[in-house]
């Protein structure tokens, strides 16, 4: 599984992330609805790949506060550093995984762990869970 994939999984498969919040599998798709028991959703496209249903958002910082205190992390500057996230995530942060991570994500600079490397990937985790049905705050993402 990829690194994002790991990051979208334990902040959107979190306890805190209520059932009817969580990204819902679209009607038709395997593990989903029957395409009949809903109707068919109107116009083309919006969500990205894997997102989720329209309405279905999960409050990305409102879990990220709850595993935050939940693992005793509160200390952990996660809304804008990218190493404090994945440690609240119970990830590895190192080096090697976050340049993993800026390949995944199309990072194009020098991945060398730089101030610069780790602020856009934060950023662009915040902006990739926004596009795959997490509601992110507009200062997560800027």
């Amino acid at each position: 599984m990829s690194i994002f994939g790991k990051i979208k999984d334990a902040i959107f498969g979190h306890k805190s992330a209520s059932p009817a919040a969580r990204p819902q599998i679209p009607a038709g798709m395997a593990g989903g609805p029957p395409a009949a028991s809903q109707p068919a959703p109107g116009g083309i496209g919006g969500s990205a790949i894997g997102g989720t249903a329209p309405g279905a958002q999960v409050d990305v910082a409102q879990t990220l506060d709850s595993i935050a205190t939940q693992g005793g992390h509160s200390d952990l500057n996660y809304k804008s550093s990218i190493v404090d996230l994945m440690k609240v995530l119970g990830m590895d942060s190192s080096l090697d995984n976050r340049k993993e991570l800026a390949t995944e994500l199309g990072y194009t600079g020098a991945k060398d762990g730089s101030a610069e490397m780790n602020i856009w990937l934060h950023k662009e985790v915040m902006r990739q869970l926004a596009a795959n049905g997490g509601k992110v705050p507009a200062t997560l993402t800027d």
